[in-house]
Order: structure tokens, then C-alpha cells, then sequence
């Protein structure tokens, strides 16, 4: 009985896999065997997504954030994000993650205000700094392929990924601050990442850098023509895959192991600050109500 109701709950594709690997096993439902078949059928069942795209070929998956042309990151852009990066750890083949964007504007400009208000704020950044743990805790490098604006949340996901290919028309920032708020990972991120210095400049002044000087500071590897954007990456992505992928992962795991803990921590407490203190101001809300209604913000100090 209990065999008949979860092979009722599975699709009929589903079904006819995981009936004919049972069939020479007739008797007690033997667990261990559904996992690995239900295992089986994921990995061979495309994943479906709305807002992302996802392939896998060669040791390499490529993940493109599909809502061009700004490619903004909503709700479920997030979550779709942090399902794909879940799935693509599973892969152990895998030596290499690309992240790009579709379209010829932007990586992504950000993170979409809407769901910045009161109602969503708590959902929102569960989702959105999930998807930070999820690419620390994916063991595979990642690679962010940026070809246009690359700011507030979208700029944040093109530094956390292990190394940032540009092109030469690229623009990053974080412009928060002129929206009343503040950006929660760049805020225990930058500083280790580019310096105390500039980390203060980009989130207090909300200023864009170009590619050049996102490469001095160290936010950007590598910065090429447009035209030889997509022959750095495979180059790029090329040398990795030449590596083991196990040795690999050793050595990201390794080069995470402080900076995993310390970031946890830094971006525990800065979203203590955002919920509790920020989102209580009176100028956060009007920031955000004046974004929405393209006007200049009315800031009270309060």
C-alpha cells in the first residue's frame, strides 16, 4: 500500500521509470532503490524556470538570468536562482558555474524595489541572501559574465561569485542609498573584498564605477572588449575544466573556510539593522515611495 500511494503522487513519466526499475524487484518497497531512482529521474528531468535559464554540458553549467531587458531580481527570480544552484551542486562532474544575463543592457539592476516595501522586506532578503549561502556552499568556482549595468543587488551577485569576466561598456554601483535603504551583502562583503575605503565610497555616495576601475579595485578580474567577452570566458572556463574537479572543490572549500563563517556573522548583523532599524525610519519608506513614483525623495532625518 505504501508503494501505491507514492507512485500515485508521481508524474505518469515518473511512474513508468520508477515502475521499471522496480519491476525485477517485486516484494517490500525497497527505499534505498526509490531514492536512486527518483535521484535518476532528476538529474535527467530538465528543470523548468520562468525567469533563468540553466544548461549543463561539458563539466559546465550556465546559468543566465532571463528577464531582460534589466534583468531585475524579484521574489521568484531568487528563489529560481537558489533552486538552480541547489541543483547544479548535486553534479559532481562539474567544474565550473557561469553566471550571466540575457540581453545586451545589464547583468541585472538590481533588486526590484516592490519587493523592498514593509510586506515583502522579510521574504525578500531570506531569499536574496540565500542565494549568497547557496553559491559559498556550492564547492564548484563560479565565473560572472557582465556585459552592461551590473548594480545595487545585481552587483552584489557579480562580486560574490568567485571571479567576474567584464566587458569594456560594463558599469557597477551600489545606488541604494539614494532609495533610502542600504545594500545588506555589499555591506559585509566590500570591505574585504576592495578595502574599507572604497567599500565606505560606493555604498555612502551610491556613485556607478566603470569596468576599469572596478578591475583596479579589485571587484573586477578581467575587462575586455565586447567583442572578446564570450572567447575570455570559454578561455577562462577552459583552463578550469582542465583541472580535477574534486581537487577543485578542495581548494575553493578551502579558501572559504574563514571567510564563510565571518560573512554568516557580518550579514546576520547588518540585517538585524536593516529589519530592525532602518525599516522603522521614516526616510526608508519615503526613499522607497519616492523610487516608485520617480520623484526626489523629501528626507526628514527621522
Amino acid at each position: 500500500m505504501r508503494r501505491r500511494r507514492l507512485l500515485s503522487q508521481l508524474t505518469p513519466a515518473s511512474r513508468f521509470c520508477t515502475i521499471h526499475a522496480y519491476e525485477p524487484y517485486p516484494g517490500s518497497l525497497n527505499r534505498k532503490r526509490l531514492k536512486r531512482s527518483l535521484t535518476l529521474l532528476e538529474r535527467v528531468t530538465p528543470l523548468k524556470f520562468k525567469n533563468i535559464l540553466l544548461k549543463k554540458k561539458n563539466r559546465l553549467a550556465e546559468i543566465t538570468i532571463n528577464r531582460p531587458p534589466l534583468n531585475i531580481l524579484d521574489i521568484e527570480t531568487l528563489m529560481e536562482l537558489n533552486k538552480a544552484l541547489k541543483h547544479v551542486k548535486k553534479d559532481n562532474d562539474l567544474s565550473v558555474v557561469i553566471i550571466r544575463a540575457a540581453g545586451e543592457r545589464a547583468f541585472s539592476a538590481g533588486v526590484d524595489i516592490k519587493d523592498h516595501l514593509p510586506e515583502k522586506i522579510d521574504e525578500l532578503l531570506e531569499n536574496f541572501h540565500e542565494v549568497f549561502f547557496s553559491l559559498i556552499d556550492l564547492n564548484i568556482p563560479t565565473i560572472a559574465v557582465v556585459d552592461g549595468y551590473a548594480l545595487g543587488g545585481g552587483c552584489e551577485l557579480a562580486a560574490a561569485c568567485d571571479m567576474v569576466i567584464a566587458s569594456e561598456k560594463s558599469q557597477f554601483g551600489q545606488p541604494e542609498i539614494n532609495a533610502g535603504v542600504f545594500p545588506t551583502v555589499a555591506a559585509p562583503l566590500f570591505p574585504k573584498l576592495i578595502g574599507r575605503k572604497k567599500a565606505f565610497e560606493l555604498i555612502l555616495t551610491g556613485n556607478r564605477i566603470n569596468a576599469k576601475e572596478a578591475e583596479m579595485i579589485g571587484l573586477v578580474n578581467r575587462v575586455v572588449p565586447g567583442e572578446k567577452l564570450e572567447a575570455t570566458v570559454n578561455e577562462l572556463a577552459n583552463n578550469l575544466k582542465r583541472k580535477s574537479p574534486i581537487v577543485l572543490r578542495l581548494a575553493r572549500t578551502a579558501i572559504y573556510r574563514g571567510f564563510d563563517l565571518e560573512f554568516r556573522k557580518g550579514l546576520a548583523n547588518v540585517t538585524d539593522v536593516y529589519l530592525g532599524l532602518l525599516m522603522n525610519t521614516e526616510d526608508s519608506k519615503e526613499g522607497l515611495r519616492a523610487f516608485l513614483e520617480k520623484r526626489k525623495p523629501v528626507w526628514k532625518g527621522k
